[in-house]
């Protein structure tokens, strides 16, 4: 044969009215907000807290009757009930206390701050984009920049992107000092070569260190391709298949 247990139930205001002792253990329910007490066998029920289990409320508002455990939003944060509360805002630390925060733009923030700052990742080209508006290291792909004369010097557009010669005999890539294009340390250039003769990479009073240990201008043979690494003010590590 079946057997069917059923706990003390209510509405809260027939509760409150009749304010039992249960016993010890004794569990009551509230049928109309779904919250429930346990007894100790002394303690009546207007003054015995609710069993400990948050309720989600949605979004706060003024004129409700909240109590411990109550969960609400406010101002796109969230926030749980430590005191029963009527009128008194989320904010309130004496009656609320944070769930999870609402950071500034760029920012997220649960409880303890934790900031996404100066970096700004772009959906057009898969990039990420550094405080001084350069690419960085860490983008999801490496734009194209096309070059088909015999020329071309580095400007600070190109960091992160690779620079591709395609349709003379040689050339020559010019690295500029820190004074005149100030990359930041740790920036990362590829440089191609689908000419059909060498590159060379060069910049006065700029070093290029190859992985060797050798320093001076690099050449990068025809279809080849070098990895061009700022290290420092004006040291460049460059390295990759043709390049010596």
């Amino acid at each position: 044969m079946a057997v069917q247990i059923q706990t003390r139930n209510g509405t809260a205001a027939q509760w409150t009215s009749a304010n039992p002792t249960l016993m010890a253990g004794e569990i009551g329910a509230e049928t109309d907000t779904g919250r429930f007490k346990v007894g100790n066998g002394s303690t009546a029920w207007n003054s015995l807290g609710y069993a400990a289990s948050m309720k989600w409320l949605g979004a706060y508002s003024a004129g409700t009757a909240y109590v411990v455990n109550d969960a609400v939003s406010y101002n796109n944060s969230s926030y749980i009930c430590i005191l029963n509360s009527t009128g008194n805002l989320p904010t309130n630390a004496t009656y609320w206390s944070v769930l999870a925060l609402k950071g500034t733009d760029g920012e997220v923030t649960l409880n303890t701050a934790q900031t996404l700052t100066n970096k700004t990742i772009s959906a057009s080209n898969n990039t990420l984009t550094g405080p001084d508006g350069t690419n960085q290291v860490g983008y999801l792909n490496s734009p194209q920049n096309s070059q088909s004369g015999s020329t071309y010097t580095l400007a600070l557009t190109d960091a992160g992107d690779h620079v591709y010669f395609t349709g003379g005999s040689t050339a020559t890539l010019t690295v500029p000092t820190n004074a005149t294009v100030a990359f930041p340390t740790g920036t990362t250039i590829l440089v191609l070569n689908n000419n059909s003769g060498a590159l060379t990479i060069s910049g006065a009073g700029v070093t290029f260190q190859l992985a060797n240990g050798a320093t001076g201008n690099r050449t990068v043979a025809t279809k080849g391709m070098a990895s061009l690494i700022k290290v420092a003010t004006d040291t460049w590590w460059v390295t990759g298949p043709g390049v010596t």
